[in-house]
């Protein structure tokens, strides 16, 4: 009998040992198929179908077009128009990919193209415009980040659709790239110019 008694620990002992393995073997697999299932670029805004936020920047210092001072980021200039908001920055590689699909997106002028330098230096900003062309009419400088927070930005490069109301109906994380400029970008510009029309 004492035998029987001896035999049943080691067997319970194994299955304590092997059990925490087997979870996270299965929380490993549970999280490999999820995290690569996602498209990134996808990820929800709770400001979709909310009013652009109210916020005033002022302009990137000494940026100008024709002699002129570039006005900064007012969200008064939304009303009636349809806009295309780009959060960027010098320091953003993939900002430096976008910038020549900003400068054609800059020639239909459907819609206005605004920009939000963020945590930038002016200098390092003018010098990225003057390298690719500045595509925006009006920019600003948000230095500290803090209106980009208000916008629900994670990381640069995003870009939010506005509608002709203030109401921003599409938001793209990530770079602009010649696929999803045709598959979703412009589709949705179009679908905001068709319901300000």
């Amino acid at each position: 009998m004492s035998d029987q008694t001896t035999s049943a620990p080691p067997q319970r002992r194994t299955f304590l040992m092997v059990l925490p393995l087997l979870a996270f073997i299965g929380l490993a697999v549970l999280f490999w198929f999820r995290l690569g299932s996602g498209d990134p670029s996808r990820i929800p805004s709770a400001l979709i179908g909310h009013p652009a936020p109210q916020t005033t920047l002022p302009p990137l210092e000494g940026l100008q077009a024709d002699n002129v001072q570039v006005p900064g980021f007012d969200p008064s200039a939304f009303k009636g128009k349809v806009s295309l908001v780009n959060v960027w920055a010098s320091w953003c590689v993939p900002c430096h990919d976008e910038a020549p699909l900003l400068s054609e997106l800059a020639k239909d002028k459907r819609f206005q193209l605004v920009g939000i330098n963020y945590k930038d230096t002016p200098d390092n900003a003018r010098r990225f415009l003057g390298r690719y062309g500045n595509p925006f009419g009006r920019v600003g400088a948000d230095a500290n980040g803090r209106a980009s927070i208000e916008w629900g930005v994670y990381g640069v490069p995003e870009t939010f659709v506005v509608g002709p109301e203030g109401t921003i109906v599409y938001k793209l994380v990530g770079p602009i790239t010649p696929d999803n400029l045709k598959a979703v970008l412009l589709p949705q510009l179009d679908k905001a110019l068709k319901a300000g029309s």
